[in-house]
């Protein structure tokens, strides 16, 4: 998420999400369980083609290609991602345990998660743009979904409906919103509401 191209960030979180597709159907083969093969193929469609294509039309219609001026710079994001991913990994050592087959698939998924949701909270703070505001919330909601099929071997299945519906509706929703920023200030800046206090 350290890169400047928006484009480049959509399609991150596309390849992220078919990742987390792949992760789902490995895990319905191992376990058996019906209902994570519906929840990777949901993965796949949604989060890896349908929310990407609605970012990329939203980034058209504003004419949004790069994120100018980060709060934090580019070398610096890098050090601090690498320095989070650390501390998830530091963080969920003494939970992590050696099993059976399964466990050895996904015993490091809670740290790889955990990272995730790390510089996806990393993202949202250090960017100015709406847009990769909201490629952050949505990496972070990637990183919650990788630790709920890797450590519970998945949700009930209305559960997994239920959010992916909320996905939509919440992109959706962040989406006409930044089309509203862009209209009123002419720019997707999110420092530019600060005006609105004055």
């Amino acid at each position: 998420m350290a890169g400047n191209r928006m484009l480049t960030l959509v399609r991150l979180f596309a390849l992220q999400s078919l990742a987390l597709g792949a992760l789902a159907l490995t895990v319905a083969l191992v376990t058996g369980s019906a209902h994570i093969y519906a929840v990777a193929i949901l993965t796949v469609v949604i989060k890896g083609m349908i929310i990407p294509w609605m970012l990329l039309y939203v980034m058209r219609q504003i004419k949004v290609d790069r994120e100018v001026e980060p709060v934090v710079s580019i070398p610096m994001s890098l050090l601090l991602c690498g320095g989070l991913t650390v501390v998830a990994f530091y963080l969920t050592q003494p939970i992590i345990f050696v099993g059976g087959a399964i466990d050895t698939i996904t015993k490091n998924c809670l740290a790889i998660s955990l990272a995730v949701v790390f510089i996806g909270f990393f993202t949202m703070i250090s960017r100015k743009k709406a847009i990769t505001q909201i490629m952050g919330l949505l990496t972070m909601e990637n990183g919650l979904f990788l630790a709920a099929i890797s450590v519970t071997y998945g949700m009930p299945l209305i559960v997994e409906l239920g959010i992916f519906f909320d996905i939509l509706v919440a992109v959706l929703i962040m989406g006409l919103f930044a089309f509203r920023i862009n209209k009123t200030f002419a720019s997707v800046d999110t420092t530019i509401l600060r005006r609105l206090r004055d």
